[in-house]
């Protein structure tokens, strides 16, 4: 299946292209973990108030979404990123 991850950053974010980057070199490391079989982070191409600024799309079993939320990289997005989103929406869907 694959896991969408859909972020607007708050207005504390000046530089959400630095910020992405920053995203995407945490996503990165998705390969290490096996459960994950691809991982995409994909900025938003329109600049416009209602529109969300990034969209990462993991493709994992369902039955392992809980070592998703156990995993140290979900961790790691959750508390080093969080206070940056106004708010995010979350997206599951066969391939």
């Amino acid at each position: 299946m694959k896991h969408h991850i859909i972020a607007k950053f708050n207005e504390s974010v000046t530089d959400k292209k630095s910020l992405i980057s920053e995203i995407e070199a945490l996503y990165s490391a998705a390969d290490d973990y096996p459960f994950i079989k691809s991982c995409s982070v994909i900025p938003n191409c329109v600049a416009r108030p209602n529109r969300y600024d990034v969209m990462i799309v993991l493709t994992l079993a369902e039955a392992d979404l809980p070592l998703w939320d156990a995993s140290d990289l979900h961790k790691t997005w959750k508390s080093r990123y969080g206070d940056f989103l106004e708010k995010k929406c979350i997206f599951d869907c066969e391939e």
